[in-house]
């Protein structure tokens, strides 16, 4: 267009008539043409061609964003400019030549790269217009012949520079030689769902212009290019580049709804780096390409991790007790109902029992379970296995038969801690060769403090069961020094030796429980037990009655309880320090708690069991509509984001949760394989033997540096604050003879939130009462789904994988009564 210009002012200046060519044709006669050429076997081939190769393609390309994505798309966006310098533009030139690509396919492939390390995809689509001048006789025509193709892009596996090249080089040409079809069609064949907050089937655009920037030779005129400032978008993200003077030149244009410019400037830095490996070594597989700057790096592996702190490391547990003994003998360690023991008195009735397990063989790592009601007998009970060098096995009195056999049987503990009623619920699971002791009947033993020799803060504390994914839950092996840690740290960060009592309401079987356990009896302050049961009359009462509770742990779904059991006055002076933890928690949870308590303060805890408890801790002094963060490390411990190859991810960016550092757990007992696949060496750690915990969490950094938990990388979910692996109740649903397959998924968000079971089975109108005593026979109450949909095959996607979201609603004969 410019030489056309360029020429025809010429000749205007010279008076000469217009001296380009007549066109041999004109636009009607193209779109006359294009009409009856494009129809019949080509339409219905290029129609195929677009419906294959887009066929479950993702519907969205999920960028870490600064924002929440707002409800209808916005299209208010600016521009950055892009530079690749001369040096480097002939280095990729050189790449493209060596591996039959152009610079558009070489640019194209890194800058996939890049997208698909910051969503975590390896299957994306994205987006650029094509000239759809393919005809010699249309190149000069004046009229709109622009098209639009998505291209797919596969990053699956781990592909080198060469093999990504050829794989973009074979999308980018197939779809060049179906471009005819026009885009809008493309979208009503591929039926893609359709939603206001962003554009269908791609939402980044890559644009490469390749035709020459004409000069304008004009006598008498100087012209100069002016640079356009583009205020409007089309796309999230829309990559326009050139060659011009050697170099490559353009600009990110970006959404300001969604992203902030420091986060586009690390992107343009990541595609800078990805080009750079590409040319140095094109056998690098591209998921191992180091895209972080230095000093992104060193803020996520280092910075941020910095939380070295000193505690009684080479210690054990209760030692840090029997220390405290000294110093507040006549304190009250326990109250229950309206029994009290001094730190002497539950010292003296530990060592006693202590002294007895001691004579029966019990040595450092030695396991000893534990089986009772809630009452000072049990907290005896615990200190007194740890005193003789053991480690305990919580098994839970609400816990089913067949799981508390099975937990007997794994642990294979040769004595028992049981009362009448924890026998009672052990039945025939314990065998002859196990010796029952009752806490609650002391033998005539010495009440000094037992010194076992060889016992040192590298020997088991406790052996914590959680729901496996096999189909069988598993034991977590957690040591002395990681729970001395997680104890030291909840007392100095709240202050415990300063604030009142602590209250247990929830399972010694449930790690939680422990927060609320361990810190105060090593700060010399008192712990008060609830009854065991959910009465939510006793619940009230003890809240009520205590006074400035520190520390006090519960789930998101007791929060819910309690507020509908206290009453709705101020309970400023009641709870002193409220830590949540076990599920999701979300600001409209704590609305009423910040109404009634203003001056309570409330922590968010984050942690799996092998990591011993909580390592991510974020205090809550604002109430956000949206889920509140996890927070930061706690002493001691590291936190790594990785991608699938074990990368780091750029900041902003969703990664698996790897936890390091002091509260890493031994590991599963009995099971070498699974320790080994979730217990790894710590790459990015210093010190010797460092591992870290592979949780299978998705989180991701704010820009705060606090964490936000995004929920499983698989389908584990947490109700009511226990952890719940479905493949466990899929095993048990499969092992009934009526049923072929399961699956279970989690329906309903917070307190809501509810197991349903879906099952392959034939026909039975008694099919759900079956199966729920069935699986209640089995499993623990919390994993008894609530209902079990009969289906005939489940639903698949395109591609053959379970289609979740197409899981029906249950219905009134889904849910099973429970007698």
């Amino acid at each position: 267009l410019l030489k056309e210009l360029s020429t025809l002012y010429i000749a205007a200046c010279a008076g000469e008539a217009n001296p380009l060519p007549p066109l041999a044709i004109q636009y009607p006669d193209y779109a006359a043409w294009q009409r009856q050429w494009f129809s019949g076997e080509r339409l219905q081939a290029q129609s195929e061609y677009w419906r294959t190769a887009l066929a479950d393609a993702p519907v969205l390309l999920a960028l870490p964003t600064d924002r929440p994505r707002p409800p209808q798309q916005s299209f208010v966006g600016v521009q950055m400019p892009v530079r690749i310098d001369a040096e480097l533009t002939c280095a990729l030139k050189r790449l493209s030549q060596e591996h039959g690509a152009t610079l558009f396919m070489t640019i194209l492939a890194a800058w996939s790269v890049v997208l698909s390390r910051l969503s975590g995809q390896d299957d994306l689509v994205i987006g650029t217009p094509s000239a759809n001048r393919g005809h010699r006789a249309i190149e000069p025509l004046i009229g709109f012949f622009v098209n639009t193709l998505a291209l797919r892009i596969d990053l699956s596996g781990e592909p080198d520079t060469a093999q990504l090249l050829a794989r973009v080089r074979h999308s980018t040409l197939e779809a060049q030689a179906h471009q005819d079809l026009p885009f809008e069609q493309v979208v009503e064949i591929v039926q893609p769902p359709r939603r206001l907050d962003h554009t269908p089937l791609f939402q980044v655009k890559f644009a490469w212009h390749n035709n020459e920037i004409g000069e304008w030779r004009s006598p008498g005129l100087e012209v100069t290019s002016a640079g356009l400032s583009y205020d409007t978008i089309k796309f999230d993200l829309e990559l326009d580049l050139q060659e011009s003077s050697n170099e490559i030149v353009g600009d990110l244009r970006y959404v300001t709804a969604l992203f902030d410019r420091s986060t586009i400037e690390r992107h343009i830095g990541y595609l800078h780096a990805m080009l750079r490996a590409m040319v140095t070594n094109a056998r690098q597989p591209v998921t191992t390409i180091e895209l972080l700057a230095p000093t992104e790096r060193e803020l996520l592996l280092q910075t941020w991790n910095a939380t070295e702190r000193t505690y009684p490391v080479h210690l054990c547990l209760h030692q840090l007790f029997e220390a405290q003994v000294e110093c507040t003998a006549d304190a009250t360690a326990l109250v229950y109902e309206d029994q009290t023991l001094s730190y002497a008195e539950l010292n003296a009735r530990a060592n006693r029992l202590a002294h007895q397990l001691i004579e029966l063989g019990v040595k450092p790592d030695a396991r000893v379970a534990i089986c009772m009601e809630r009452s000072p007998a049990m907290i005896v009970g615990l200190m007194a296995i740890l005193k003789a060098g053991g480690a305990y096995i919580p098994l839970d009195l609400a816990y089913a038969g067949e799981r508390l056999a099975y937990i007997l049987a794994d642990a294979a503990p040769t004595i028992v801690l049981a009362d009448a009623a924890g026998h009672a619920a052990l039945g025939n699971a314990i065998s002859a060769s196990q010796t029952v002791l009752d806490p609650n009947t002391l033998p005539q033993q010495s009440t000094i403090n037992p010194q076992v020799p060889g016992l040192t803060s590298d020997h088991l504390a406790y052996v914590i069961y959680t729901s496996g994914s096999t189909g069988l839950p598993k034991g977590v092996m957690v040591k002395h020094h990681s729970i001395v840690n997680y104890a030291t740290h909840i007392a100095q960060q709240f202050d415990v030796e300063t604030g009142g009592d602590s209250l247990i309401l929830t399972s010694l079987s449930f790690d939680l429980t422990l927060t609320s356990l361990y810190p105060p009896l090593i700060c010399g302050r008192a712990i008060r037990l609830c009854p065991d049961g959910n009465d939510s009359s006793v619940w009230r009462q003890y809240v009520l009655d205590g006074r400035n509770l520190s520390p006090v742990k519960l789930t998101p779904s007791h929060l819910t309880l309690l507020q509908q059991i206290l009453p709705a006055y101020t309970l400023d002076g009641h709870i002193r320090a409220l830590i949540i933890g076990g599920e999701t928690l979300k600001g409209s949870a704590l609305t009423w708690w910040r109404e009634h308590a203003p001056s309570m303060r409330i922590f968010n805890h984050y942690g799996p069991t092998e990591a011993t408890v909580g390592c991510i801790v974020y205090e809550v002094s604002e109430l956000l509509a949206t889920t509140i963060p996890i927070g930061r490390p706690i002493s001691n411990t590291r936190i790594y984001l990785l991608d699938t190859h074990g990368q780091p991810v750029p900041l902003g960016a969703v990664g698996e949760l790897y936890i390091g550092g002091a509260g890493v757990a031994h590991g599963y007992l009995n099971r070498p394989e699974l320790t080994a696949e979730r217990f790894l060496p710590d790459p990015f750690s210093a010190a010797p033997q460092a591992r870290m915990y592979k949780t299978g969490d998705l989180a991701r950094y704010l820009p705060d540096g606090n964490l936000e938990f995004l929920g499983r990388n698989d389908h584990q979910v947490k109700i009511r604050g226990f952890r719940i692996e479905p493949g466990e109740i899929e095993a048990q649903l499969v092992a009934h003879p009526q049923v072929r397959d399961a699956v279970v998924a989690a329906l309903g968000e917070g307190s809501d939130k509810r197991l349903v079971a879906y099952v392959v089975a034939e026909p039975d109108p008694q099919l759900a009462s079956t199966l729920r005593a069935h699986v209640t026979a089995c499993l623990p109450e919390y994993m008894v789904p609530v209902a079990f949909v009969q289906l005939d095959a489940f639903p698949l996607t395109l591609n053959g994988k379970l289609d979740r979201q197409a899981l029906p609603t249950p219905d009134g004969d889904a849910f099973a009564h429970q007698t």
